[in-house]
């Protein structure tokens, strides 16, 4: 597609709400909520690439308590006509259905492909990609597997997401310390792209889950972008139809 003159693509991932604490983490919200007032006003298409949420588990009439004001907005930009994306994270897993059928939002569960005024993108959260981190993998087979979601949503909802949120803060403690750049021969992701590009040509590819801020040029005038977190950055990057940027929000 064609982006309208003076329209803009926006992508931003890894807010992981919910964390460290309830006041931080309403604080954050606050503050994506006034990004996305302020980029409503050119923003043609709007994609949120993975770990919206720290801990998130859909049960058949049951969601986790919270994110009022993000989930509203949300609702609001939607109901206006703008077009939003969603994916899921390592963290977020288990979004079925309901962002489709309360904010019309669709969810990929697995990287997509766009093309924008000619541009190639390839958009992923990220998780799973690459060589390597094969105990993951394996994990995440497991997870999302039917039959395993049937038998978690057997578990009272103060239960199952209780021990979600307890599983999630197992994990990497995001925001403690700033996480380096491990050079391309160890970045799983930059060897995920440098592998595609030897079978295709892509302009674009657009990462989450690494929590850095990182634009690195790849052959063929390709661009690896991550797109950082919310937690540290308030990171994002956006596409004016000629080039391919990472923003700073600098709001409250």
């Amino acid at each position: 597609m064609d982006i309208p003159e003076g329209k803009k693509i926006y992508f931003a991932s890894d807010f992981h709400l919910g964390i460290p604490d309830r006041a931080t983490s309403i604080e954050r919200e606050r503050r994506l909520c006034n990004w996305l007032d302020e980029i409503k006003k050119d923003a043609e298409q709007l994609y949120l690439v993975g770990d919206l949420f720290d801990a998130w588990f859909e049960y058949k009439k049951v969601i986790p308590k919270g994110y009022t004001r993000f989930l509203g907005k949300l609702a609001e930009l939607s109901d206006n006509g703008l077009h939003i994306e969603a994916f899921t994270g390592n963290h977020d897993l288990w979004m079925r259905g309901y962002f489709e059928d309360e904010l019309n939002i669709p969810v990929n569960h697995h990287p997509i492909e766009r093309t924008f005024n000619g541009k190639k993108f390839f958009i992923a959260h990220g998780d799973g990609l690459g060589p390597g981190d094969h105990g993951y993998k394996f994990l995440k087979v497991i997870l999302r597997s039917p039959v395993s979601q049937w038998l978690y949503r057997r578990i009272h909802p103060d239960t199952g997401v209780g021990m979600a949120e307890w599983f999630s803060r197992l994990g990497p403690k995001h925001g403690v310390e700033e996480e380096p750049f491990l050079g391309p021969e160890k970045e799983w992701l930059v060897q995920f792209a440098l592998d595609k590009l030897k079978k295709e040509h892509v302009d674009y590819f657009i990462f989450g889950h690494r929590h850095i801020t990182l634009e690195y040029p790849l052959p063929g005038n390709s661009l690896y972008i991550n797109l950082g977190d919310w937690i540290r950055y308030n990171s994002y990057a956006v596409f004016d139809g000629k080039d391919l940027k990472l923003q700073y929000y600098k709001g409250k």
